[in-house]
């Protein structure tokens, strides 16, 4: 699951987190998945390739060997946005979100959690849409790419936590 949470009751102190999660995109295909099917794919499509041009039609050719470096980019793209990771941890004192891009580089976004707020955007169809914490003239979107049973899972376990901070 895409969602590491954990949400303790009770009479905690100030700085121990009542509420920690770890977002992370959702990859379906696994390295195994991935060379089995790039493996195919290279083997048919290079076949492909050896019978075009030994009839003449080198264009072909050549575009078959764009469609397959082009398919490799997209996948290499895929499980790079894949590293990315959202860290959301709560005490009653502190609320922190960092943001981690696959390039490594992160972004922390503090707020006072009594004063946060939490949007959610929802569709009568798709359900959530988007999240946003909020507070004091500040605001950061979370779970931006989590599926729709995540984001709900998510935002439930959130909003029970913060509203536990705000009646302490």
């Amino acid at each position: 699951m895409a969602i590491d949470a954990h949400w303790r009751q009770g009479i905690p102190m100030n700085e121990d987190p009542l509420f920690e999660a770890v977002l992370s995109p959702h990859r379906s295909l696994g390295r195994t998945g991935f060379v089995i099917l790039m493996t195919l794919v290279t083997v048919i499509t290079v076949v492909h390739m050896v019978i075009f041009v030994q009839i003449g039609a080198w264009p072909i050719f050549a575009f078959f060997g764009l469609d397959l470096a082009l398919l490799f980019g997209a996948f290499w793209l895929s499980y790079r946005s894949g590293r990315m990771r959202e860290f959301i941890r709560m005490s009653r004192t502190d609320l922190e979100v960092k943001k981690v891009s696959p390039s490594g580089r992160a972004v922390d976004h503090r707020f006072n959690p009594f004063w946060t707020r939490f949007n959610i955007d929802r569709h009568d169809e798709i359900g959530i849409t988007g999240m946003q914490i909020s507070g004091q003239g500040r605001q950061t979107d979370v779970g931006s790419f989590l599926n729709p049973d995540d984001k709900e899972s998510f935002a439930s376990a959130f909003q029970r936590a913060l509203a536990t901070v705000k009646q302490r």
